[in-house]
């Protein structure tokens, strides 16, 4: 069983920055592919970005390509979600999920979630 718990969500203005943390707990953090996903309201949960177990493979989707870096700690059983140059459309509920193995890009190919936090990006 993995525990997964987001922070860092707020309210920011368009243009600026934050940064989402998701601190694991239960079972060998290192060992597994690390992925944050978003679901805005009335809208289905959309892949942002994955990050392999030992950090050195990432991909990210092609809304916030350039513009989030993700990144993880193992030695603190942490994934980061970095995101700049925020717009009003990166307003959701921000997911992050955990999976054995290599990463995944649906939502279906993920075992464990978070609760999520929200980020608004006021224009």
């Amino acid at each position: 069983q993995v525990q997964l718990v987001e922070s860092g969500g707020g309210l920011v203005q368009a243009g600026g920055s934050l940064r989402l943390s998701c601190a694991a707990s239960g079972r060998t953090f290192s060992t597994d592919a690390m992925g944050w996903f978003r679901q805005a309201p009335g809208k289905e949960r959309e892949f942002v970005a994955v990050i392999n177990y030992s950090g050195g493979n990432t991909f990210y989707g092609d809304s916030v390509k350039g513009r989030f870096t993700i990144s993880r700690d193992n030695a603190k059983n942490t994934v980061y979600l970095q995101m700049n140059s925020l717009k009003p459309d990166d307003t959701a509920v921000y997911y992050c999920a955990a999976r054995r193995g290599s990463p995944g890009y649906v939502e279906s190919a993920y075992t464990y979630w978070g609760q999520g936090t929200q980020v608004t990006v006021s224009s």
